[in-house]
């Protein structure tokens, strides 16, 4: 590795199947079993499956019906947020014992920076897996975690040793690491990108990091540089205590599909207030609004209008949404409808430097 390049120590933290195990520890009837959380009628989405679950192939944002299908004796239970709110802030406590840089992805996951900790304790591997033995200790529930010297690379080993594990990925085996890495392992390469990139006979990292910068731009746009970067352990992304919030969204899928405006206004009404109330909570305003319209037959539509003032106010989002809810024709029935405010009055923050930290003690 280059000694200019930013070393850290980053840990990503990210709990094993957190809802379905919170059920399962709350209903020790259901440990063991395959559980899904989320609804299993026609129109459900599964929101986390249990790992006895995900054996039959039954995974997150899966149909409620296609997962039943998967798994006949599949159990589907309602989810409960503010008892995986109450939970994920235990957690988060104790993540704040080892460092003030924690930056939460959501409930379940969160990326810390230990360079230098509250523990005085060199190896981040060490504080890694005190952390998850505390987690346990304390909730009785499993994290894996994954240790590097960015957030990309501590992302990517997190997933290795699921569940209940650990992986470290230290300076020094860095880019053999990612040489061998295979693409569709790379944190930011969906199954869209990884089959272009089948296409182009990139399978691993090591075909990837063949290929220049010019190359991965022209088939890639701007997703060419990162990837030319990630590949090479170069990634200055910071952990960020503090995330800008850049949206507030709210949608709503319905188990009958409306066909009458009149109906779709209804929703949007209800789901304006329910915009309000999160604007309000987070103290935030938005310029942007966008109508968000998926069809029966899956065509998903979106439609915006930025306004000259910021708004948090339920009656002119609503005002805003019916706007453009008759700007154009609907073509179909309709099965969900959402809406987001977007364009915030939160302050940008300035492009951060990358930290140069000297590492002269264990990974």
């Amino acid at each position: 590795m280059s000694s200019q390049l930013p070393i850290r120590k980053i840990i990503h933290i990210d709990m094993d199947a957190f809802y379905a195990s919170v059920e399962q520890l709350d209903n020790p009837e259901l440990k063991g079993k395959p559980i899904a959380v989320g609804g299993g009628s026609k129109r459900g989405v599964v929101a986390a499956a249990s790992y006895e679950a995900r054996k039959y192939g039954v995974y997150s944002a899966m149909s409620g019906a296609l997962a039943k299908k998967k798994c006949p004796h599949l159990i589907f239970v309602k989810p409960r947020f503010k008892r995986y709110k109450q939970i994920s802030k235990q957690i988060h406590a104790i993540f704040f014992d080892y460092t003030n840089l924690v930056e939460p992805l959501s409930l379940d996951e969160a990326y810390l920076d230990v360079s230098e900790n509250k523990k005085g304790n060199p190896s981040a591997s060490l504080i890694a897996q005190e952390i998850r033995q505390r987690i346990f200790d304390n909730l009785q529930l499993t994290a894996s975690a994954g240790i590097s010297i960015n957030k990309f690379l501590a992302k990517v080993a997190s997933d290795i040793n699921k569940p209940n594990g650990q992986k470290t990925i230290p300076p020094e085996e860095v880019i053999s690491f990612l040489e061998r890495l295979p693409i569709e392992k790379f944190y930011g390469v969906g199954k869209v990108t990884a089959a272009k990139m089948y296409k182009l006979g990139i399978f691993n990292g090591k075909q990837l990091k063949e290929k220049e910068l010019a190359f991965l731009q022209n088939h890639f746009k701007s997703s060419g540089e990162y990837y030319y970067n990630i590949v090479r352990g170069i990634h200055h992304s910071s952990v960020k205590p503090n995330r800008i919030r850049k949206s507030v969204a709210t949608e709503h899928t319905f188990i009958s599909n409306l066909t009458s405006e009149i109906f779709m206004l209804q929703k949007l009404e209800t789901i304006s207030e329910e915009i309000e109330q999160r604007l309000t909570r987070s103290k935030v305003s938005g310029k942007t609004i966008t109508l968000k319209i998926k069809y029966s037959d899956f065509k998903l539509q979106t439609r915006s209008k930025t306004l000259p003032y910021f708004v948090k106010s339920k009656t002119i989002i609503f005002e805003t949404v019916k706007e453009l809810l008759f700007q154009e024709k609907i073509i179909n029935s309709v099965r969900l409808l959402g809406i987001s405010v977007t364009n915030l009055n939160t302050l940008s923050k300035k492009k951060e430097k990358p930290i140069l930290v000297q590492l002269k003690l264990a990974f």
